[in-house]
C-alpha cells in the first residue's frame, strides 16, 4: 500500500492560484500512474486530472487551461497548479494512485466569489 500525503489547500478569492502538492511513499513512484480527483459538499467525488509514468496528461473539461498537473520523481511528488480559480472549484483534493485503492487524507480548496 503506496502512502500518500496532501498538502497546499487554503482559502483563496476567484481568480486567484494555489498550487497543491501530493508525497507519496515506496521506491518505484516512478512507475505509479498518478490522477487529483475533488469532491464538493452533497456532490460525488470527480476526476480532476491525471499524469502517467512517461508524463502523460489528461484533465476533465471544466479544468482544461487553468490547472496543470506535473511530478517530480526525485521527490516522489505530484502537484496540481491551480489558476484562475473559480468557486465551483471548491472542493476537497485528494491524490491518488490510479488503479488502486490509495488514497491521501485530501486538502480543501475554498475559493471565494
Amino acid at each position: 500500500q503506496v502512502q500518500l500525503v496532501e498538502s497546499g489547500g487554503g482559502l483563496v478569492q476567484a481568480g486567484g492560484s494555489l498550487r497543491l502538492s501530493c508525497a507519496a511513499s515506496g521506491r518505484t513512484f516512478n512507475n505509479y500512474n498518478m490522477a487529483w480527483f475533488r469532491q464538493a459538499p452533497g456532490k460525488e467525488r470527480e476526476f480532476v486530472a491525471s499524469i502517467t509514468w512517461s508524463f502523460i496528461t489528461s484533465y476533465t473539461d471544466s479544468v482544461k487551461g487553468r490547472f496543470t498537473i506535473s511530478r517530480d520523481n526525485a521527490k516522489n511528488t505530484v502537484y496540481l497548479q491551480m489558476n484562475s480559480l473559480k468557486p465551483e472549484d471548491t472542493a476537497a483534493y485528494s491524490c491518488n494512485k490510479m488503479g488502486t485503492n490509495d488514497w491521501g487524507q485530501g486538502t480543501q480548496v475554498t475559493v471565494s466569489s
